[in-house]
């Protein structure tokens, strides 16, 4: 099967910016959508409202992508993945000086191990496919620090320097490797935090992002981009 018709993978695909992406590649494409996530009734929600979108196929994987041995039961290959949204994560909004050493492993677990695992899952399948694309949802917190978030912060540090490194050893491969970092969004991230949702990104315009980086010929990659609010940072950041 071709690269056009292949499947797409988003983790943390059951709500937020995830379910986004996955409702805009169901609206515009015929693309199969693989939405994994740790809550299966969430996941169950997900795919109804994706079909209602136009999906014309849902499978819905229960996993935490950090753990690596529940992901290696899964068969990624009868899925005939092609795209892999490396989307799931955590944000943190506490100083560094009252973060606990709990908190901070989490942050690293989600935003950084996960990433890690999912895709050392696929790439051996990826490598059997005429190409893929990997997206990996870094932050503009990747690129400088911030009170208030700084496990966080760090995190997305990794993360970025990751997709870089993996840019770079999948060079030439048919494997592209692409890091958005991500502004301020609206999604679930932000429950509990005082903050007006329309001065943030619309979660829908990173899956059209996403989308064009899709359909771009085999001969291009973009490398690395930011996405941010028009009206630039808000607080609290």
């Amino acid at each position: 099967m071709s690269f056009q018709d292949a499947s797409v993978i988003i983790t943390g695909g059951s709500k937020g910016i995830g379910l986004s992406i996955a409702k805009v590649f169901a609206r515009s494409t015929n693309r199969r959508l693989v939405l994994i996530s740790r809550s299966l009734e969430d996941l169950q929600k997900a795919r109804q409202e994706c079909i209602a979108e136009g999906a014309k196929g849902v499978e819905i994987l229960a996993a935490d992508v950090t753990d690596a041995n529940a992901l290696a039961s899964l068969d990624f290959g009868s899925i005939n993945p092609g795209i892999l949204i490396n989307n799931a994560g955590s944000f943190l909004f506490k100083p560094l000086e009252e973060t606990s050493e709990e908190e901070f492993s989490r942050q690293f677990e989600i935003n950084t191990k996960g990433v890690f695992t999912v895709t050392s899952q696929l790439l051996p399948v990826f490598k059997k496919q005429e190409r893929a694309l990997i997206v990996n949802i870094c932050s503009q917190a990747s690129l400088k620090g911030y009170g208030h978030s700084g496990a966080y912060t760090m995190s997305k540090h990794a993360l970025l320097g990751y997709t870089r490194s993996l840019r770079k050893e999948l060079m030439g491969s048919g494997i592209a490797v692409t890091a958005i970092n991500l502004g301020q969004t609206f999604s679930t991230s932000w429950d509990g935090v005082d903050v007006d949702p329309n001065k943030l990104i619309d979660p829908e315009d990173v899956g059209k992002l996403i989308l064009s980086l899709s359909e771009l010929s085999s001969r291009s990659v973009v490398e690395e981009i930011l996405l941010m609010p028009d009206g630039g940072e808000t607080d609290p950041m």
